[in-house]
């Protein structure tokens, strides 16, 4: 339930924060009104475009069977963990830009196409936000109860919400660019979990060699199959008795994530 609730509160808040510049324009740029409609029309067509891609992801596994299916389930943990990966670099290098970049996209579309043209920005910013928690969603489905995703989901989409609904209305201090920066650390980690649980799959598969099974055995200090071992498990990727293969790939990963927001930050 707690990754679905991060997963889903910090795409949310995105998603919300988005919403929140482009309407801020059309009250200072669109005297009519029909902007801000079209803004409407266009958020409420992003969510159906997110809504239509966990669709088709569910019409996809249901035809699946046997090795196919095993091999769509694993191919998608690896994508989660790479589209996580991805945007949390990418809003570390465009964040703070991410308010011009909007303004500028609303302005050259409403000049170019009229309303139609800020329903679209409008629809495909919110889709992106959107897109990406179907697919993470899913993944995390792999290993999870559906029951507590669907609770961590709603109980992240309303956290989303009322986060900022204060930052907008400045009933508290809250600095919206810190939470930011803490979920994506939480991200991230969450990433290496899926990365993980993709990497055991395909071992158990005997689609990759362990190389050495176990490394260590730690069951005696935290069990992964046990509730307080399993949330670390779930959440972190911990295992208490790893394959080298799999500690290979999580070392690899953190590797390339810290050298690339080192270059991030210098850059």
């Amino acid at each position: 339930m707690g990754n679905a609730f991060l997963v889903v509160w910090r795409e949310s808040l995105e998603a919300f924060l988005i919403a929140g510049i482009l309407y801020a324009w059309l009250q200072v740029n669109d005297a009519s009104g029909k902007g801000r409609r079209a803004l409407a029309l266009g958020l409420a067509g992003g969510v159906g475009l997110a809504g239509l891609l966990g669709w088709a992801l569910l019409s996809v596994q249901d035809g699946l069977t046997g090795e196919a299916l095993e091999i769509f389930q694993t191919a998608t943990l690896f994508v989660a963990a790479g589209l996580i990966t991805q945007m949390v670099l990418w809003m570390q290098r465009h964040g703070r830009h991410m308010k011009a970049r909007l303004h500028a996209d609303l302005r050259a579309a409403a000049e170019r196409s009229g309303h139609l043209g800020i329903a679209i920005v409008a629809a495909l910013a919110v889709a992106r936000e959107g897109a990406e928690t179907v697919i993470f969603l899913y993944g995390l489905a792999q290993g999870g109860e559906l029951q507590a995703l669907a609770f961590g989901s709603i109980a992240g989409l309303a956290a989303a919400a009322a986060t900022a609904g204060l930052a907008a209305r400045s009933l508290a201090r809250l600095d919206v660019g810190v939470l930011l920066r803490l979920s994506s650390m939480m991200l991230l980690v969450l990433a290496s979990a899926l990365l993980v649980a993709a990497v055991d799959r395909l071992i158990g598969a005997g689609w990759l060699p362990p190389l050495l099974d176990p490394v260590w055995d730690s069951a005696w200090l935290l069990d992964d199959t046990r509730t307080g071992g399993k949330l670390v498990a779930d959440f972190a990727g911990y295992r208490a008795r790893p394959a080298l293969a799999t500690l290979l790939a999580w070392a690899a990963y953190w590797g390339a994530v810290i050298l690339v927001r080192q270059r991030l930050n210098r850059g």
